[in-house]
This record gives C-alpha cells, structure tokens and sequence, in this order.
C-alpha cells in the first residue's frame, strides 16, 4: 500500500447611483458550493429578518449614501449573499473598486441574480433571483474591466461570508471520492454512536484489527491531522498535506469504553516507531490519538503514561496527543480492504499479522463471528 507500494496497486467553481433574465455572458461561470454557505431560504415566511435600513432598501427599492456601506472598500476573500434569503450572488474575485463608494462586481454566481429594466426605461434593476430583494442595478459598457459590466449593489441587500470558496470546490473536484465524514455516514444513524479516532501506519492494519472487536459499530480509512482539503492517496503518500493514515472508530460506549480502545490501539501498533510502521515510512504513518474532548484526552494521557512506566516496549512512546478538527474519508477502494483482498502481499506479510495478534490479545471481546 503506501507510496512504498504503488507498485502492487498498479499490479495486482457612468452612472454614480447604487445600483428578469440573465443577460448573455452574464453568470456564465457555473459554480457550486461544498456545504459552508447556509441554505438558501425559500418560504417567505422563513427569510431572515431585517433592520429598517434594510426593509427600505431592499423591500423599498432605497438606495444608501455612497461610501457609508460595510462593502464598497471590502477587500476580503469570500462570497456575498442576499441579505434577505440567504442566496449566493456575487464572488470577491469578481469586485472590483469602480470608486463609485458602492460595492461593484463585474459577474454573478449563476442565473442568481435577476435583471429588471426600471419602470422609465432608463436604467436596469438588479433582484435577487431568488426572493426579489432589490439589490441595485447593473451598468456595462463604462470601461472598468474586460467585462464592460458593473453591479452596482447596496451593501444593506448583501450579507458576506469569508472564505476561499473557490479554492474549496477546486479541491472537491479533484477527488471526488473524498469526503468529509459527516458526509459520508449522513442518513446512518451514526449520531447515537460515540468517536475515536486513531492513526497508526497503515489504515488497512489499524481498520482490520478494530473490526474484530465487539461493541465496535463501524470503521473507516481516511485521513486526519493534515492542512488540505479533500486530500488524495497519492498527495498524502507523498507528504504534501500533513495527513497521517488514519482511522474514525464509531463504537458503542454501553458495550466498549475508551479506555478499552486505547489499549487495542497500543496493541495494533508499535507507538515507539516515530513516523513510520515497518516497511512504510513517514510522517503519514505517524502514531497518534486525535482526541474528540477534554476527556478523551485525559483517558490518552493516562494510558500512554501507564504504558510507558510499565516498560512494555523498551522505548519512549511517541504517539502524537492532538485536538480532532476533521477527519476526510479515504478512496473507496481504501475501504474494507483487508476483507476485500486477503491474497494482497502486504495484506499477508504485514496487516494479518497485527490483526491476529489483536485477536489474541483481546479474545474475550471478539465479535461472534471472529472468534476462529
């Protein structure tokens, strides 16, 4: 498996006044979100609530004073909706400084937003696609970008939510088969079940020897403890995310404790090895214990100095104790491999040996059918 094993894998998104069909060119750019933006309000009944301010400007068509909204000079990454409903308009790599002391965009995000020519014919209103909140009205041909067009908004119609969204559905797209865990267990009644989450070499020996054990509802390979957003194999084996193989245990705290798990864990793997497993080496395959609260943390503490009073291993133990922040499910085929590919070289020379030993040593907590 690892990089150290690809081989047996290959064999085996001028007018100075603020400013319905899209015109064309105009939101071209399709773009969509990875769940970080709120949803987007339908029922009228539900639309968020606003301050006067607001109601004039954007049930009442207003206009606020140039140079007093919270955007026109803002500056910041990230995407701005509609204050009302929640719809996403206007990306900030699309702003641009008109000077005009209102915030100006030269795109929308999609057919979101919705323009209306005004009652005298003189200008275009711009509305939300969605709700119909006035947001202001849409210029072209003044010369500020290759686009030849300005949204001119009020900030009091927009909301802004920081971020690199873009960035984000960049990474998404890349490997599609990685997911948040939240994602990936949504709709499995996962909510009753406690978390652990551990890494320890290679994901395939450590989710191997966890679903022997009773009290143990499910366990995934993924990645945890890194930088990037929807990781790959390869960029992890290569050390470029900061990602250690890992494993997310859900379990049943009325049949296994925490405590139980830690001691399971200290047997799968040799927590003396600093940054490597064996034959796989890095940081990727590091030992460590991303605890999920303050007392799973006390829990760790305790058993790694219990551990290494009692001279066990001969070594220092070098687990890594750090905070969970969030775990990225790994390639499907990562997935149950253990069971999927018994006559894997490395699945017989490395991960079988471990599991039988975690069958050995916790015999009396097997689930039925593992205990052979």
């Amino acid at each position: 498996m690892k990089v150290s094993h690809l081989l047996i894998l290959a064999l085996s998104l001028t007018q100075f006044i603020a400013c319905s069909q899209p015109s064309p060119g105009t939101g071209s750019s399709q773009f969509q979100f990875t769940g970080d933006l709120p949803p987007v309000i339908s029922s009228p009944d539900n639309y968020n609530e606003l301050d006067a301010q607001e109601e004039r400007i954007i049930l009442n068509k207003g206009t606020e004073r140039a140079f007093t909204g919270a955007y026109y000079d803002n500056k910041k990454e990230g995407v701005y909706l509609c204050r009302q409903c929640n719809n996403p308009l206007f990306r900030s790599t699309d702003k641009f400084d008109s000077g005009t002391g209102w915030p100006s965009f030269d795109d929308v995000i999609d057919s979101n937003v919705k323009e209306v020519p005004d009652a005298d014919g003189s200008r275009t209103e711009i509305v939300c696609a969605n709700c119909g909140g006035h947001l202001g009205h849409v210029f072209r041909g003044e010369g500020f970008t290759e686009k030849q067009t300005r949204h001119c908004a009020n900030s009091a119609s927009l909301a802004f939510l920081p971020g690199d969204f873009a960035k984000k559905e960049a990474a998404k797209q890349k490997n599609t088969d990685v997911q948040p865990i939240e994602e990936y267990v949504a709709g499995k009644g996962y909510e009753q079940y406690a978390q652990a989450t551990f890494a320890g070499g290679c994901f395939w020996c450590t989710e191997a020897s966890f679903e022997q054990i009773a009290g143990v509802v499910d366990v995934i390979s993924g990645y945890c403890g890194g930088t990037e957003e929807y990781p790959t194999y390869e960029e992890v084996g290569y050390e470029k995310t900061h990602h250690a193989e890992s494993i997310m245990i859900y379990y049943d705290p009325e049949k296994i404790n925490y405590e139980t798990l830690l001691h399971i864990f200290f047997t799968a793997h040799d927590p003396t090895q600093l940054n490597r497993q064996g034959p796989d080496v890095g940081p990727q395959y590091r030992s460590a214990i991303f605890y999920h609260n303050e007392e799973q943390k006390a829990e760790a503490e305790a058993v790694i100095a219990e551990l290494g009073q009692s001279g066990k291993y001969g070594s220092k133990i070098v687990t890594e104790l750090s905070p969970y922040k969030q775990f990225w499910t790994a390639e499907a085929y990562h997935q149950d491999y253990y069971v999927h590919h018994p006559e894997n070289p490395y699945v017989q020379r490395i991960s079988k040996p471990k599991v039988e030993k975690v069958k050995k040593a916790f015999s009396d907590i097997l689930k039925e059918k593992n205990k052979q």
